[in-house]
């Protein structure tokens, strides 16, 4: 645990975690409040499932291409266009009741618009601590992540019960503007430079820990998404909404903690190729153990133990990235990944929401455990390619290779 305390010694480090945290907090805020704000709207969870469909195919464009271009603009001049577009895209769905088809497609443009805040911080860290450090610095970040993907939909459903869908949106954009305002005007964000790519876009994704990095990504937080949707879904049937808005905040405030436990106490120690998976295994154990009981102190109980292994997990797939990709492209793949978990979210929620309809809450418990099961299999079939860091140091490997000159 010393390592945090050593962390703090580095200039800077604590200023960017928390501005990025409250910057990216908006991403586990939006799908559960879309999926509200739609239902609500138009009257069933499939048309709130098609308009988060839509963004996500925003988000898959708009996550390496953006990042990229950070490295031929700037973080700066990318990061405030991106920001400003698309808070105000979603107070515009807020306040004007649009044809469906209109509102869907203004969510493709919340995608494309989406600030690429994850890529961005991922390529700062390396720049701001020793690599002895790095993999404690992962493992702080994916414990404070867990505020944005588990705490998030805690505050948005909060907020649109006590408020309305309308001030929700509103709320996230305020998120997005405010935090990534703090976020952009740092001094690392302005200091560190990312070199150009000298390959072409989507050349990162020869790297086999970059493909594989964005699959578990994907499903990994997919099956968060689907889980909360669930959590939701059965606290609001039957009871107030105030009520049941209440219960679930409470399961879902328990799983957040036990990710930020685990993530504090196992995230950073050193990563085998095994250690992915067994932390995978650890969320998944608890998602099964829902399925027996919707009573609150059990699911909160369940999801507090199977959340010891969420952040160690997503501290995991940062280290994976940044010790086998060249720092010009850890940029590009960090968006490659950083799409995939958001993408995640929304078709998460979609998947949710169409079980919801169909079996109710237990249905959604069922799609993330599916998902998680997908997860475990991809993590124990690509253990061959993933890094065994024991004993090494995070770091970027070199820009050029070394070239050997035969003698005779």
């Amino acid at each position: 645990m010393g390592i945090y305390g050593e962390l703090g010694k580095n200039p800077g480090v604590f200023r960017v975690l928390v501005s990025q945290l409250l910057a990216r907090f908006p991403f586990g805020m939006l799908s559960i409040i879309l999926l509200l704000h739609i239902q609500v709207s138009y009257g069933d969870y499939t048309s709130a499932g098609l308009v988060l469909a839509t963004q996500s195919l925003g988000q898959a464009v708009s996550g390496p291409l953006s990042s990229r271009l950070m490295g031929r603009l700037g973080m700066r001049p990318v990061l405030s266009v991106t920001s400003v577009i698309c808070a105000v895209l979603l107070v515009t769905i807020a306040f004007v009741h649009l044809p469906l088809f209109v509102v869907a497609g203004l969510a493709l443009l919340v995608g494309l618009t989406t600030p690429p805040i994850t890529p961005a911080v991922r390529t700062i860290y390396p720049k701001l601590v020793p690599s002895k450090q790095l993999a404690g610095l992962f493992s702080l970040d994916a414990a404070a992540q867990e505020l944005i993907w588990v705490l998030g939909p805690v505050v948005a459903v909060f907020v649109t019960s006590q408020f309305g869908t309308t001030a929700g949106l509103c709320v996230a954009a305020g998120f997005m503007v405010f935090g990534g305002a703090w976020f952009i005007l740092s001094k690392p964000v302005a200091q560190v430079k990312i070199p150009p790519s000298k390959r072409g876009f989507g050349a990162v994704l020869r790297y086999p820990t970059v493909i594989i990095s964005t699959i578990v990504g994907f499903f990994f937080v997919a099956s968060f998404a689907a889980i909360e949707a669930g959590i939701v879904a059965a606290f609001s049937s039957g009871e107030g909404a105030g009520h049941g808005s209440m219960e679930s905040g409470i399961v879902l405030a328990l799983f957040a903690g036990g990710s930020l436990v685990g993530g504090l106490l196992m995230g950073h120690r050193e990563l085998r190729p095994t250690s992915l998976l067994l932390r995978i295994l650890v969320v998944l154990a608890g998602t099964l153990a829902c399925l027996v009981s919707l009573n609150i102190w059990w699911l909160g109980a369940v999801l507090f133990l199977g959340g010891l292994g969420t952040a160690p997990a997503f501290a995991a797939i940062s280290s994976i990235v940044s010790s086998t990709v060249k720092f010009s492209e850890t940029a590009e793949a960090y968006g490659w990944v950083g799409t995939g978990q958001l993408v995640g979210v929304a078709t998460g929620s979609a998947l949710a929401g169409i079980a919801i309809d169909v079996a109710g809450a237990h249905g959604a418990i069922v799609v993330s455990s599916i998902l998680l099961g997908i997860c475990a299999i991809v993590a124990a079939t690509t253990l061959r390619w993933l890094p065994d860091l024991r004993g090494r140091a995070i770091e970027s490997p070199p820009e050029t290779g070394t070239i050997t000159i035969p003698l005779n």
